[in-house]
Order: structure tokens, then C-alpha cells, then sequence
């Protein structure tokens, strides 16, 4: 699972390293890199590996052909994505586009969401950490733990 957040720099060429235990979990997936894309809900980057924007692909393949949704979730997710591949020192190199989309400048925070990861200008995830960890707070009764049945 991605866990944990870093912050790591960008280089004088554009490239940023990945975390170890990032890379690692990809790697024992069968990827030697990452799908970056726009997130919808915040000014930050998705990461997501590539089952799982396959997972996405299939989901907007079940909808209508002709309904405006299938075309408004492949062009707002899948013509926005771009396979970044791990360089031999486990860099990648984010698009100006996608750098722009998430303010981000000098550095970035890499923010392991489970099955996916984001990537986030510094100081604007801080601010929307402290926001998530007061909303969380006021929710936590809606997280529901299943229980195993042992046989």
C-alpha cells in the first residue's frame, strides 16, 4: 500500500524521486513507474497504478457510447493522464501542465492514499490536512469495520 507522506525536491532537470516504498510497492505490482493525472477534487496530482486506471477505463467503457458522461470521464481522466516511467535512480519527470494544476514550484509531497498516492505543493497540503483531520474527526462514526467470521 502507498502510506506515509514525503517531501522531496525538484532537480535542475524537472525530475523528482519517487519514495523508496512507493517505487517498491509498484514494482511488486509488475510497474516500473506511475499514472499521474489532475485531480478532480483538490490542486494536487492522482498517482495511481495502472490496474487501476484500467479499472477506471472500464468503468467509463460500461457507459453509454453516446451518453455525454462516458465522454466527459475519458476526456476528464484519461486524455489528462500520462505514464511517467521510473528513470534508474527511481525519478520521474511531471509535465509542466500537471505542475501548474498543483502550483507546485521547488518541491512536493508525495501522499499515500492506499491503492493510490498524491502528490501535493507543500504548504497546500498542510493546509488541507488540517481541514481532513477536523472533518475526519466530526465523520468517524461512518467508518465501518467489517468483522471476520472464523469458520
Amino acid at each position: 500500500m502507498f502510506l506515509s507522506s514525503y517531501e522531496n525536491n525538484i532537480d535542475k532537470k524537472g525530475r523528482v524521486s519517487v519514495p523508496a516504498s512507493f517505487r517498491s510497492y509498484l514494482s511488486n505490482l509488475g510497474y516500473n513507474g506511475v499514472i499521474c493525472f489532475p485531480s478532480f477534487n483538490h490542486q494536487s496530482i492522482e498517482a495511481w497504478p495502472q490496474d487501476r486506471i484500467e479499472k477506471i477505463s472500464n468503468s467509463i467503457d460500461n457507459l453509454n457510447p453516446f451518453d455525454e458522461k462516458r465522454d466527459v470521464f475519458a476526456t476528464s481522466v484519461l486524455s489528462e493522464s500520462i505514464n511517467l516511467q521510473f528513470d534508474s535512480e527511481g525519478r520521474i519527470s511531471l509535465t509542466e501542465k500537471l505542475l501548474k494544476h498543483a502550483k507546485i514550484k521547488k518541491s512536493m509531497t508525495f501522499v499515500g492514499q492506499g491503492k493510490t498516492f498524491q502528490i501535493w505543493e507543500p504548504a497546500l497540503f498542510e493546509k488541507f490536512k488540517a481541514t481532513a483531520r477536523k472533518k475526519s474527526n466530526l465523520n468517524r462514526a461512518s467508518l465501518k469495520w467489517e468483522q471476520q467470521l472464523n469458520k
